[in-house]
């Protein structure tokens, strides 16, 4: 299994960017696609964006589409989530998440489908 640290949240003002890093250790982070996910006060954990480990393949929940870009270096071993225009309603602990897989192109949107997990990073947006 790998090991997922986040960093990067913050306190920002509306109309404010920013961009959360997961950099993975252990096991080769190639075999595994890489999902964010969010988690406001008092609600669900809920999808963000996924990525294949290829790269080559995302997706994104409706709510952050055009606003929020997920990409990643295997090199590095990280996996981003730019995040523009940010609003009040994007507070919330972000998580990112690992899912092995063989499939290169493939990304996964079910939390159940991830097998490791972060232990999250604030993102607070101020109005």
């Amino acid at each position: 299994q790998v090991q997922l640290v986040e960093s990067g949240g913050g306190l920002v003002q509306a109309g404010d960017s920013l961009r959360l890093s997961c950099v993975a250790s252990g096991r080769s982070f190639s075999s595994y696609a890489m999902g964010w996910f969010r988690q406001a006060p008092g609600k669900e954990r809920t999808f963000v964006a996924a990525i294949s480990w290829s790269g080559g393949s995302t997706y994104y929940a409706d709510f952050v589409k055009g606003r929020f870009t997920i990409s990643r270096d295997n090199a590095e071993n990280t996996v981003y989530l730019r995040m523009n225009s940010l609003k009040p309603e994007d507070t919330a602990v972000y998580y990112c998440a690992a899912a092995e897989t063989t499939y290169s192109g493939r990304y996964y949107v079910d939390q159940e489908e991830y097998d490791t997990w972060g232990q999250g990073t604030q993102v607070t947006v101020s109005s």
